[in-house]
């Protein structure tokens, strides 16, 4: 139980990654916060979570004896957002972690000279700007109890570039470049920021699955054939674990990990060591 009375806010947690953060908290005792925008946003080609999947991932994590509230918020509303975190602190007194989880992988199979303005907006406003109105909207509680944990998942989108995502890659690097920046400013006030880079993660289909579909379309392979793109390119012969992205954020939201801000962990399987 290594958070136990600790109260941790995840975005983007009703399905796929921000599911296994979610449990990983829960299983640590953790009281949780689930947000997500739990519906469709206009502009985006594929489904999103919904408000069954995010209460499924609340059931999942009260198993653990958790108190567990769940908010369908859209990050891209600053008045909801903001709302939300003072409900939060109403209701608990305090928020310990952050993780914004969070984000959209599109438009997909698109060269850059092809995404349009609408499409560029969305994934900023989601994946970058969403990111910050939750960081901005949290970080005061936590400056005020001299303490507090703030985890951003990136993508390893966010260090290296890939064709036919000129949007996400440029949302996921100034995200990283977000992180050290508020790394920084808010270290001498006891708050931690950091960024995890996922690889291509097995058990997120609603994200990254989405995302290798697109390009091994955009490549003319079969859709069956686009989880072997991705593994040919992977030291490690095999997919990332969304439970070992959970298992990075849990660290960083523990005592384990106090001296470590503005660090930006990869979990990728080696991918971007190459």
């Amino acid at each position: 139980m290594r958070l136990r009375d600790k109260v941790a806010v995840v975005t983007g947690a009703a399905r796929g990654i921000g599911r296994a953060i979610a449990l990983a908290f829960a299983e640590q005792g953790a009281d949780l916060v689930l947000l997500d925008v739990a519906g469709d946003i206009d502009g985006c080609p594929y489904p999103l979570g919904t408000a069954d999947q995010l209460g499924a991932t609340a059931k999942l994590c009260r198993d653990h004896a958790v108190t567990v509230l769940t908010r369908q918020v859209d990050v891209r509303d600053a008045v909801a957002v903001t709302a939300t975190v003072d409900e939060t602190l109403d209701r608990f007194g305090r928020i310990d972690v952050l993780v914004n989880n969070a984000g959209l992988a599109t438009p997909a199979g698109v060269p850059v000279h092809e995404v349009t303005e609408a499409g560029w907006r969305l994934v900023l406003d989601v994946d970058l700007d969403g990111s910050w109105r939750m960081l901005r909207a949290v970080a005061p509680a936590m400056v005020d109890a001299g303490r507090g944990s703030i985890v951003s998942i990136a993508s390893t989108a966010g260090l290296v570039g890939y064709r036919y995502f000129a949007a996400y890659v440029a949302a996921k690097h100034a995200l990283v470049g977000l992180t050290k920046a508020a790394a920084l400013d808010l270290a001498p006030l006891g708050v931690r920021v950091n960024a995890v880079c996922p690889g291509s993660v097995r058990d997120a289909p609603d994200l990254d699955g989405r995302m290798l579909g697109e390009i091994a379309r955009s490549l003319g392979l079969p859709p069956a054939e686009h989880e072997g793109v991705f593994v040919t390119d992977q030291p490690t012969n095999r997919l990332v674990d969304a439970h070992d992205v959970a298992r990075t954020c849990v660290w960083l939201g523990t005592d384990e990990s106090t001296d470590v801000t503005g660090a930006v962990i990869t979990v990728d399987g080696g991918f971007t060591a190459r």
